[in-house]
């Protein structure tokens, strides 16, 4: 229905509920009186599912099986820290559009036309089960399972029929399939914590954020949860309550390219840093520490305990203990650590860096565009604080540079000597209190697979997988675990990959990087043989399906779900009814996946004749033993009736505090058992992997000149624009870019200073192309001082959309109408991680 059909339909109720309820008469109010029983709303509990990090409780309104409204949580007094509300935003508040949306899929579906044209048949779901089941069999029996990946996909990332439960479970009743380690958002936030801190969980185990409330400095780099953390129950509402509860006069510097709602004047400094040089302000900043005789005074004694790598010294003595370590391969480390490599001369410009000469605030400030004084001011005010609480969102690691830039953070915190203490965090992401839910078994003992690959390097696994290995692309072992304590070198795939499960995803086309790149490569049937999606919308990525296969939607199930990851610190769960009858012939992937497995005959095997009723029963029960301290009743069929169950962090978290107290009873599970500056790990892999030309592995956080960064002199003339790209409120990630009412709440435009409109001739609302080599997209313009100058910025999650009648941008491509970022990121997986760099770009503007 159209908005503007919406709004006559809301005036027209509106007025006969004004003409039947003025009047004071009851006769005319008999005489409108219905002659049948008017039917009550049915309500239940349903949620919200996408991945923000938040899975927000909502309340759903039915009559006759169709929507009539949505609310959201407000069953307590809201008192913060108690009992408060989680109440969903407005992407949440959309989901009855969402749910009738006109794209929804109602049938299985196979395809006719090329790859990518959306031409499909409807066919049974017999036939999809049959053909399907036939292929994935046909390709495990000719490659090896090996061959079949389960993709990455969080539209449906939670709860008992998740995309991950439900086809895992289903493909290891194949022989498994190749699965991913890592992720788009996160893929170098771990790869620099498990150098730093050792182990990649450290990555979201920062200090709380209630610790803010006993800090005198706050400093985040890249830390946006107002906008990416918007419930009730979510970080960004922990921030904000955290600041007003603080009594020590905290000072807030917020590092950023783009003044976000994470400031709107909570801040006492917007820093507007170019794109991929928070590791050069970074650097700056400790010459003054050191320089000033500050470290050997305040944190020399923090650093000779606890941390790896900050001067010669430290290396020596690392190096001989590692030499002794009876683990072989911890051993095997001693050969790479180079002593005259360590920060203190690195950042100083002395002994093998004498050439390069000192990171001073007067080098970075031609960088990263940060005046010198303001560099010493926040140096200045990091020293003097007692208590700083120093973070780095996940954007700045999204970058050709991304791992280098989050160590960097790190060890800005680790150079304070503080790290441990109230009010202190270690630069990661906040810690956040979760509640526990049992999930159904995925079999994993039956699969043959025995390595993973990072998850941005599936498109390439497409064309060259059989040459992947741990030494060239980061393939693991899955028995290496969360850190670098096991050797990967040897690991490898073997075999290109031919066959694509995409389910609850829009990564296939629309996440991932260079878009017109990814549409060749899915294209070629020669190269992948089978693509499988599905999802509940006609997705970017669902026109290049072999099948598609229509899921049912969160608002039609009977299932369950926690608070995710990101929640803060109220814990929740949701246990989801419905009122409602599937669109169409929709499944739930539960049921999917069992006709799968029945057209190989093993249905019993993945049921194990159970309904998903009863499955749901059985692991509420597990749920409710696993969390004795919240008050469930008996059974899930009860619990739905509830919906919501919570419960708030016990208390506060310190980070890293039980290391700092005991740190050879809590050694880290780094090589060296301590803290790493200098990355034993990550010298034996610069010594041993091969990388690409131009990329970098270096033991110590350095910033380093990227392709198409700032400083790249190869596309700076050509394209003078660094491009950014940032999460909007009215998407999570692309979900909800169908929901017309949000794209209108939240404008899709490129967001430009006016210094750089005005010399260029643009003017606010003008329709431009944004292009580089990679192709081109048309957008609106958004002239406004929220953004650095030289910067522009576009909101991530537009669905790809090349025009339909073959316009041809300035690149020479089909212009992409949709304004996806993702037709101008380059596909160059980072040196370490092999990870998402899609926050580096360069790109011209011309106006359409």
């Amino acid at each position: 229905m159209e908005r503007r059909s919406f709004l006559k339909m809301s005036a027209a109720l509106s007025a006969a509920a004004t003409v039947t309820g003025c009047n004071s008469s009851s006769k005319d109010v008999e005489e409108v009186a219905p002659s049948t029983p008017v039917k009550e709303e049915a309500i239940n509990w349903s949620a919200c599912l996408v991945n923000c990090g938040s899975n927000c409780p909502i309340k759903v309104f039915s009559k006759d099986g169709v929507i009539t409204r949505i609310e959201t949580d407000h069953e307590t007094d809201d008192v913060y820290g108690v009992n408060q509300q989680a109440r969903a935003c407005l992407r949440g508040r959309s989901l009855r559009q969402r749910n009738y949306a006109v794209d929804r899929l109602r049938t299985p579906m196979k395809r006719v036309g090329a790859r990518g044209e959306a031409k499909f048949v409807a066919i049974s779901w017999e036939q999809a089960y049959s053909e399907i089941g036939a292929k994935l069999k046909s390709i495990k029996e000719t490659y090896g399972p090996e061959a079949i990946y389960m993709h990455y996909g969080t539209g449906a990332f939670y709860g008992f029929a998740s995309n991950t439960a439900t086809w895992g479970r289903l493909l290891n009743l194949n022989g498994g399939a190749v699965h991913y380690h890592w992720d788009y958002s996160w893929a170098q936030v771990y790869a620099a914590c498990m150098a730093t801190y050792g182990d990649q969980g450290a990555s979201s185990g920062g200090s709380s954020l209630s610790e803010i409330a006993n800090s005198d400095l706050f400093v985040g780099f890249g830390f946006n949860p107002n906008e990416i953390r918007m419930s009730g129950s979510g970080e960004g509402y922990d921030f904000i309550n955290s600041l007003a509860q603080n009594k020590k006069g905290i000072k807030v510097y917020m590092v950023e390219p783009r003044y976000t709602d994470s400031m709107r004047g909570n801040e006492n400094k917007w820093m507007a840093i170019r794109p991929g040089t928070d590791a050069a302000l970074i650097e700056a900043v400790i010459y003054q520490m050191i320089n000033s005789g500050w470290v050997d005074q305040n944190a020399k004694a923090f650093l000779d305990t606890y941390v790896v790598g900050y001067d010669r010294a430290s290396l020596e003595k690392a190096k001989a203990a590692v030499t002794l370590s009876s683990d072989s391969f911890i051993a095997s480390h001693a050969a790479y650590i180079n002593p005259d490599d360590n920060y203190h001369d690195y950042i100083m410009g002395q002994g093998i860096y004498a050439a390069q000469g000192a990171r001073t605030p007067a080098w970075a400030a031609a960088i990263c565009g940060i005046s010198e004084a303001s560099i010493n001011q926040l140096a200045d005010d990091i020293m003097a604080a007692e208590s700083p609480y120093i973070s780095a969102g996940a954007g700045i690691s999204r970058h050709a540079n991304g791992d280098q830039a989050t160590r960097a953070v790190y060890t800005l915190a680790i150079m304070t000597g503080k790290i441990g203490r109230a009010g202190v965090n270690t630069g990661a992401i906040p810690t956040s209190y979760s509640f526990s839910v049992a999930s159904m078994p995925t079999l994993e003992d039956l699969s043959e697979v025995k390595v993973s690959i990072p998850v941005f390097t599936w498109s390439d696994a497409i064309v060259r997988g059989k040459d992947f290995t741990g030494r060239t692309d980061c393939v693991r072992y899955k028995t290496s675990g969360s850190n670098e304590l096991s050797d990967n070198n040897d690991a490898a795939l073997g075999t290109n990959l031919k066959a694509v499960i995409n389910c609850a995803g829009n990564t296939l086309i629309n996440q991932h990087a260079q878009s017109n790149h990814t549409a060749e490569i899915l294209k070629d049937e020669s190269l992948c043989e089978l693509i499988v999606v599905c999802d509940c919308w006609m997705t970017a990525s669902a026109k290049f399906a072999d099948y598609l296969l229509p899921d049912t939607t969160w608002l039609e199930s009977d299932d369950y779900a926690n608070d995710s990851y990101a929640s803060g610190q109220l814990a929740y769960a949701t246990f989801m009814s419905t009122s409602l009858e599937p669109l169409g012939d929709a499944k739930s992937m539960y049921d999917i996946c069992a006709g799968i497995a029945a057209s190989w005959g093993k249905e019993a095997d993945f049921t194990e004749g159970k309904t998903g009723q009863e499955w749901c029963e059985e692991l509420y029960a597990q749920t409710k033993a696993n969390n004795p301290d919240v008050d469930m009743p008996s059974t899930y069929t009860e619990a739905q009736q509830q919906g919501v169950f919570r419960k708030y962090m016990p208390s506060s978290f310190i980070a890293l505090k039980s290391f700092v107290d005991a740190p050879d009873s809590n050694p880290l599970p780094t090589v060296s058992g301590k803290i790493e500056i200098y990355s034993l790990s990550l010298a034996r892999k610069a010594a041993t992997w091969e990388i690409s030309a131009g990329d970098k592995i270096t033991p110590l956080p350095q910033y380093v000149v990227t392709w198409d960064g700032y400083e790249d002199e190869a596309t700076k003339a050509k394209y003078p624009f660094q491009l950014s790209g940032y999460h909007t409120k009215g998407r999570v990630h692309s979900s909800y870019h169908n929901v017309a009412w949000l794209r209108e709440a939240v404008e899709d435009a490129l967001w430009m200073n006016p210094l750089d409109a005005t010399a260029n001739g643009f003017t606010d609302g003008d329709s431009v192309y944004v292009y580089n080599d990679r192709g081109t997209i048309q957008v609106n313009l958004k002239v406004t001082p929220r953004v650095t100058p030289g910067v522009v910025a576009l909101g991530q999650g537009a669905w790809y959309k090349p025009s339909p009648d073959g316009k041809v941008g300035p690149s020479g491509h089909i212009v992409d109408i949709g304004g996806c970022i993702n037709t101008l990121t380059k596909f160059h997986p980072t040196p370490i991680a092999k990870g998402n760099p899609q926050h580096t770009n360069r790109v011209q503007i011309v106006r359409v």
